[in-house]
C-alpha cells in the first residue's frame, strides 16, 4: 500500500476511469464568535481539496471527527456552499442539489406516517412519475435490498438495519450518477453493520453507481472501497489517496482474511495518528 506523490498528495496509482466528479482546490471557511469577543473568528474547515473520482468507483472518505469529511460530502451534493476552488459533476459545476446525486444519511430520515413502499416511491412521486411505474421501480429495489415482504410495514416496525435498507432503496429510485453516504451504518451494532456492508457491496456491484462514503472506521474503508481518501485533522486536507488492496475480495469473498488486511490496517492507522509522513 505504498503511496507516491502526485501534486502534493500521496496517491497510490489505480486504473484510470472516466471522471464523474472533479474537485479542484476546494476551500471552506466558517465563522464563529468567542464569548466576550467583538470580532468573528474565521475557521478553515477544508483547505485546498483536490481529487478526481471515476465513474463507478467506490470512494471512502476516512479521517477523525471534525476533519471536514461530511462538509466535503455536502458540498459535492450541492447542500453546502464553499469559498474557493471549483467542483463539478459530469462536467457541470455544482450549484445546488441535483436529482441524479442522492444522499443517504446516518439517521434514516424515513417519513414515519408512510409505509416502506410509500417511503421508497416518494422521490418519483415528487417527480410526477405515474403511480404504477413508480411502484414497479420501487418493488425492484425493495427486492434488491431484501425487503419485498415488508412493503406495508411502517418504519417503527423495522429494525435499524432494515430502516437503513429502506433509505438506500429510496436514494436509488432516481438511478443516481452519484450516491453520497454519510456514515450510513455508524448507528448500527457491529454485527448488523458487517452484514449491511456485505449486502450493500452486492447492491453496488449490481447497479454500478459511483459512491462517496464517509466513515471513521479503518476496517469499513478497507473492506468497502476502491480507494480511500485519508484526511488530516482540522483544517481538513487530503493527506493521502490509497487504493485498497482488498478491492478484489469484496464481493463474495472475505476481505478481512486477506493477507494484506492486517498490514494495510496498520498503515492507515499510522497515517491517521500522524506517525506516517
Amino acid at each position: 500500500m505504498t503511496a507516491v506523490a502526485t501534486e502534493g498528495v500521496p496517491v497510490r496509482a489505480a486504473a484510470r476511469r472516466q471522471s464523474i466528479l472533479e474537485i479542484d482546490r476546494v476551500t471552506k471557511f466558517y465563522t464563529s464568535r468567542d464569548a466576550g469577543s467583538a470580532e468573528p473568528k474565521r475557521i478553515t474547515a477544508l483547505s485546498s481539496i483536490t481529487a478526481s473520482v471515476g465513474r463507478g468507483e467506490f470512494i471512502a472518505l476516512l479521517g477523525p471527527s471534525g476533519c471536514g469529511k461530511t462538509t466535503l460530502l455536502r458540498i459535492a451534493a450541492g447542500l453546502t456552499g464553499w469559498d474557493e476552488g471549483s467542483i463539478a459533476i459530469a462536467g457541470a459545476r455544482v450549484n445546488g442539489p441535483r436529482k441524479d446525486a442522492c444522499m443517504v444519511f446516518q439517521h434514516f430520515g424515513l417519513l414515519p406516517w408512510r409505509t416502506v413502499l410509500s417511503n421508497v416511491v416518494f422521490p418519483l412521486e415528487l417527480d410526477g412519475v405515474p403511480a404504477q411505474s413508480r411502484r414497479e421501480q420501487a418493488m425492484d429495489l425493495l427486492k434488491l435490498v431484501g425487503l419485498e415482504k415488508y412493503t406495508e410495514h411502517f418504519p417503527h416496525e423495522l429494525s435499524g438495519g432494515m430502516q437503513q435498507r429502506v433509505g438506500i432503496a429510496r436514494a436509488l429510485m432516481r438511478k443516481p450518477l452519484l450516491l453520497f453516504m454519510d456514515e450510513p451504518f455508524g448507528a448500527l451494532d457491529a454485527q448488523t453493520r458487517e452484514r449491511l456492508q456485505e449486502d450493500f457491496l452486492k447492491i453496488w456491484s449490481t447497479i454500478g453507481t459511483t459512491v462517496l462514503f464517509v466513515t471513521h472506521s479503518i476496517d469499513e474503508a478497507l473492506v468497502m472501497s476502491d480507494r480511500i481518501f485519508v484526511f488530516t485533522p482540522s483544517p481538513g486536507r487530503i493527506k493521502a489517496i490509497v487504493e485498497s488492496p482488498l478491492a478484489g475480495e469484496r464481493i463474495g469473498g472475505d476481505p478481512r482474511a486477506h493477507p494484506a488486511y492486517g498490514p494495510s490496517r496498520h498503515e492507515l492507522r499510522g497515517m491517521l495518528s500522524g506517525s506516517e509522513p
